[in-house]
């Protein structure tokens, strides 16, 4: 298989619990909410179960409030797009996945208005001007927790903080940070999270969810099935049917289901050690080559296990490349969906390449990719 340093694309290597439980699934599940038989309602059991899990790791406090989707993606174009309209004015980043930009970019097309805060030199959010970007039409901030290219975290403190001073919605991807980085829902005034689950939730890809505070309501993305209120023309309106029509993955969100437990087993603070462990490792084998560039901001843990770097002129891709071929390490290149990130970094046509540790990483792995970058950086 080689050595894999992907993990913020999605997490490969899971935990041999969340293989077994998609597998059962596989065999044994039925539809939730779809019949009164067994087999669909350990379905709605262990669903419900999950719901539970999300909405205690995040501190929700009420899982009715936790509806699954695909991906971090659907998710946040559910939120973005079933909150604003024509008229509205949206607070955003730079540090935005086109997850995030694309439905914002739409938003545009339709009528509202937004405005990008910018970072500084290392990638990290320009705070300082949030009270700049104010408008009496101002609706919300919209924001990632972390930079999936720099791995730079946000303050949601601070960012939520700002929100109910002014009376603002905070919507926050946490494609990068859930299960990695502390969320509370409550403290941070965080009415909508948006999370997926084969990142650093360990889970199978196919998985994700919104988490949205009580007594907030967002326009569905999509209508259909929902296993109640057959013969209404519209939509149920309850969450979480309200955001989950048809099927859900259920084979999904039973390794999701196994992938929670893992982390609630393991701790989300002794992985996240290791992951900024390995991390660091490499930064300290890599930073002294001369003709290393590394992006990001390494002076806290309070991040993402991420570094993203060039080296000389070559082009990101080709670095990948001879990383994969010539010592089978497993890289990210080029953009990342992160188009304004790196605009302000000046990475447009260079691109970057992306090291993403995770729990299943080794020190022997990360001395491999050390050695392999000085010896690229030889030749």
């Amino acid at each position: 298989m080689g050595i894999y340093m992907d993990n913020a694309a999605t997490t490969m290597q899971k935990p041999d619990s969340v293989i077994e439980a998609v597998v059962n699934a596989m065999k044994h599940m039925g539809n939730s909410g779809r019949g009164a038989h067994e087999a669909s309602l350990d379905a709605s059991r262990l669903i419900y179960e999950t719901r539970e899990m999300i909405s205690d790791l995040v501190h929700l406090g009420n899982p009715k409030q936790v509806a699954f989707t695909c991906n971090s993606t659907e998710a946040l174009n559910t939120a973005i797009l079933g909150l604003f309209g024509p008229g509205d004015h949206i607070i955003s980043t730079v540090m935005e996945h086109n997850s995030v930009l694309r439905p914002l970019y739409r938003l545009e097309e339709a009528g509202a208005l937004v405005s990008f805060v910018p970072c500084d030199e290392k990638g990290c959010l320009r705070t300082d001007l949030l009270e700049s970007f104010l408008r009496p039409e101002t609706k919300a901030l919209v924001c990632t927790h972390a930079s999936n290219l720099t791995g730079n975290a946000n303050d949601l403190h601070l960012l939520g903080s700002f929100c109910k001073e002014h009376g603002l919605l905070f919507v926050v991807d946490a494609s990068q940070t859930a299960g990695v980085l502390p969320i509370d829902m409550e403290a941070m005034h965080i009415d909508v999270l948006c999370f997926t689950g084969h990142k650093g939730l360990y889970g199978p890809q196919g998985t994700g969810g919104i988490c949205v505070r009580d007594g907030l309501s967002i326009r569905p993305l999509k209508s259909g099935g929902s296993g109640i209120h057959t013969y209404l023309k519209e939509h149920p309106h309850e969450m979480p049917t309200a955001l989950e029509a048809g099927t859900l993955n259920g084979h999904g969100i039973a390794g999701l289901h196994a992938a929670l437990l893992f982390l609630k087993e393991t701790g989300t603070d002794t992985i996240h050690q290791k992951e900024i462990r390995l991390m660091r490792r490499f930064l300290d084998g890599i930073r002294e080559i001369p003709t290393i560039k590394l992006y990001g901001n390494f002076d806290t843990d309070e991040r993402a296990a991420v570094v993203s770097l060039n080296l000389g002129n070559y082009d990101s891709s080709e670095v990948s490349d001879e990383l994969s071929f010539t010592y089978g390490i497993s890289t990210r290149p080029g953009a990342h969906c992160a188009p304004l990130m790196h605009q302000s970094m000046g990475t447009v046509e260079q691109g970057m390449v992306r090291f993403s540790f995770s729990w299943f990483n080794t020190e022997e792995e990360v001395d491999t990719a050390i050695k392999a970058m000085k010896e690229l950086a030889e030749d």
